[in-house]
């Protein structure tokens, strides 16, 4: 009979002070720290262009736009997560010595093959536990399509913006995001291993 292999798992403390140095960023799970991989480029450019056009409005507000480096912490009962989303939009910032967030009111992630299931199930179950979150933003990669999760009073609710001249409400932080904007200059192409007509 063989004994379990033992876990070693990282302090929040250990993760935080680690990624400060490390080369490459992880995101963490209670306890255990995942190696991020590197996207595509039209991944980047879509994270890019949401960040731009989310920033530029909202210049000059209380609302502050912050890129793929920011860290969201995510603090559940029985253990404490960090993500880190492709974009973020925080009205009530931690400490700029911080390495994370934690109150975003806005949350983006780009979709892709690899990450799909991920972001559509166990990052949003996360995120939609984070008391200040308005809505989470689901960016398709190869089409102009956006999947919006919005929190009402009776919980969050599914909305779809499709279309290069569909525009996403977010008054919640007083402004609109045109698709056009996200998808400028995107060619959309299949990723690598799609299923061609499946």
């Amino acid at each position: 009979m063989s004994a379990a292999r033992k876990l070693n798992l990282v302090s929040v403390e250990g993760y935080l002070a680690g990624e400060l140095i490390s080369p490459i960023k992880h995101e963490y799970l209670g306890g255990l720290a995942y190696a991020m991989a590197g996207e595509r480029n039209a991944h980047c450019l879509i994270a890019s262009n949401t960040l731009g056009a989310v920033g530029m409005r909202l210049r000059g507000r209380r609302c502050r736009a912050f890129n793929s480096d920011t860290k969201i912490r995510i603090r559940l009962p029985s253990y404490v997560r960090f993500y880190y989303p492709d974009a973020s939009v925080v009205c009530r910032p931690n400490p700029q010595t911080d390495s994370f967030q934690d109150e975003p009111s806005v949350l983006f992630e780009v979709l892709s093959r690899r990450t799909r299931r991920v972001d559509e199930v166990e990052k949003k179950d996360a995120y939609e536990s984070i008391p200040s979150l308005a809505v989470y933003i689901l960016i398709e990669q190869d089409m102009a399509a956006v999947v919006a999760f919005r929190r009402t009073e009776t919980g969050f609710i599914r909305e779809v913006h499709e279309g290069l001249d569909a525009v996403i409400p977010l008054g919640e932080i007083g402004i609109e995001l045109p698709l056009a904007e996200i998808y400028e200059t995107v060619e959309f192409t299949p990723e690598a291993g799609d299923d061609e007509g499946a």
